[in-house]
């Protein structure tokens, strides 16, 4: 998403984004995620340029349902007419035959579930989609998907500072045996370590509640014990926090938004790091569900 405009502003540099992805395949990693609506189809025809020459190199998994008018979000899409557009759509600008993981971007209930669902299983029937996904659902909604057609992975926010899906939806998962892909692993750059409070004036963040005030200030005390322990591990806190949810288990893949090749050994190099029972209890206490105040637009 990071290498399109998606809420129109300006559009990264192509020819970098195209590198960084081919060096990433170059270096094992094969998932890329994209959206039919990032940047109205740009990324997906970035995309189709880096794995042009090498389809078996690469996982595709595009999600498709958001509507977008000069970068303003109208809503949701998700009748099974508008699907089989979608689809066709894809397919033509990523200049491939089948889409590995074809998922609704979230559910609104205007479209019945088995109605989104079974559309997208006609379509692996057509050997237009490989398997099927779901993002940002509950675990009600994602047993009622599973129930039509057995659903191959979750997309959804996970990090220390939203661990609200260990409630119900992780389970859920882990019981039905769907994948969880975790995105927004450093919860929108609070786990970076770089914040300082206050935010700039017109930082994007401020407008939300987590970033604001006395939560900003509070949520970054705790973002110094992932500092310290960073710097006793000789690490940076950016690769604490996607090695946390690396190690939550071997359903759960972190989803690493990069969009430059110089990201790219820092991000490799957090999937090898490993932490003590101690650690994972110091992170874990730090970090509690609810410990971190106020909310992102990713909990929705």
């Amino acid at each position: 998403m990071r290498m399109s405009s998606v809420w129109g502003g300006p559009t990264p540099d192509e020819k970098e984004s195209i590198a960084t992805i081919q060096q990433a395949l170059d270096q094992g990693i094969n998932f890329l995620n994209t959206g039919d609506f990032y940047g109205a189809g740009h990324n997906e025809m970035l995309v189709g340029k880096a794995i042009e020459g090498r389809r078996d190199d690469a996982f595709i998994s595009v999600k498709f349902g958001a509507i977008f008018h000069n970068g303003a979000w109208l809503g949701l899409d998700l009748r099974p007419i508008a699907i089989k557009n979608f689809i066709n759509y894809s397919l033509t600008r990523l200049g491939i035959e089948t889409i590995d993981l074809y998922q609704p971007c979230r559910m609104d209930g205007s479209v019945p579930v088995a109605d989104i669902i079974g559309t997208v299983a006609d379509l692996i029937k057509e050997g237009k989609v490989k398997h099927i996904g779901v993002s940002e659902i509950n675990a009600a909604q994602l047993r009622e998907a599973n129930a039509i057609h057995p659903i191959s992975a979750l997309e959804i926010g996970y990090s220390l500072a939203d661990r609200q899906i260990e409630n119900e939806l992780l389970p859920a998962a882990k019981e039905l045996g769907i994948s969880v892909v975790a995105f927004a692993n450093t919860a929108e750059g609070l786990l970076t370590g770089e914040m300082k409070a206050p935010l700039p004036a017109g930082d994007y963040h401020s407008h939300f509640s987590r970033f604001q005030g006395d939560n900003l200030i509070r949520n970054l005390e705790k973002v110094e014990v992932l500092k310290q322990l960073a710097k006793d591990k000789g690490v940076t806190p950016t690769q604490l926090a996607i090695a946390w949810v690396n190690a939550q288990g071997e359903q759960i893949m972190p989803l690493v938004s990069m969009s430059k090749r110089s990201r790219l050994p820092e991000n490799i190099a957090a999937m090898g790091i490993s932490f003590s029972a101690e650690e994972i209890k110091l992170l874990n206490d730090t970090f509690a569900i609810g410990a971190i105040l106020g909310g992102t637009y990713l909990q929705r």
